[in-house]
């Protein structure tokens, strides 16, 4: 655990030796707030469901741009092979990296929260209800996060890493809207496999043991489909 932490904190301080950070949280919270505070105008209600709806979408863009770089650019620096080397087991090589990126998304979500603050003085917005959308926005973030890890073990390019990474993201957040056309039983397979119908019930407060299980076997999942692609290199 403490070769993770490690790992973890030093590519955490990499993001902010270089503007990575600052141009990610700087765009995300400039787009966000708004298009949160033209919407919260518009609507005139006291409440955070027209941020949450942004970010999910938001994040669509954002976070296969800051994962495309985590093993694409190890790769083509040939620096992944001396990584390789060194006394540290693979999937703890890839949990340091997706915590590193996590805790920035994480740290980018809570500074949203001044729109929260910003809110609560014009109005009594549900905070359950916020919460759960802070939660489930985390989730979501866990999920993309280990989706574009994935994308960026398989190659060099960290362009076509973004654009894989986007695809397969894009496909799971959309699966529910498609339910109406498929007949009972695969309409429910896929309605269970999308990203976005699990986040929309956690966002009205509610936490369902089934879409934490959804949320957290994702996540496993593709961190795991990492771990088995950087171990393939040693097969070659």
């Amino acid at each position: 655990m403490n070769q993770i932490l490690v790992l973890a904190k030093k590519e955490f301080r990499s993001y902010f030796d270089s503007p990575v950070a600052y141009v990610v949280i700087s765009l995300f919270l400039i787009i966000a707030g708004w298009q949160f505070s033209s919407t919260m105008f518009l609507n005139n209600t006291a409440d955070l469901r027209s941020l949450f709806s942004i970010t999910k979408f938001i994040l669509l863009f954002f976070i296969p741009a800051v994962s495309m770089r985590l093993f694409s650019e190890e790769k083509r620096g040939g620096t992944l092979e001396i990584l390789m080397t060194l006394p540290v087991k693979d999937w703890k090589l890839v949990l340091g990296k997706f915590l590193a990126a996590y805790a920035l998304i994480l740290v980018t979500l809570v500074l949203t929260g001044i729109h929260y603050i910003s809110i609560s003085l014009m109005g009594d917005p549900d905070f359950g209800a916020s919460m759960g959308g802070y939660i489930g926005l985390a989730l979501v973030v866990g999920v993309y996060l280990s989706i574009g890890i994935f994308t960026s073990s398989l190659t060099e390019n960290q362009i076509i890493a973004f654009i894989m990474a986007f695809v397969i993201i894009f496909i799971f957040f959309m699966l529910d809207k498609l339910v109406f056309l498929m007949p009972g039983f695969l309409a429910n397979i896929l309605e269970f496999l999308s990203i976005d119908y699990h986040y929309n019930n956690i966002s009205r407060g509610v936490i369902d043991s089934r879409n934490l299980i959804y949320y957290f076997s994702m996540i496993f999942m593709f961190l795991f489909l990492t771990v088995q692609v950087l171990e393939s290199r040693k097969w070659k």
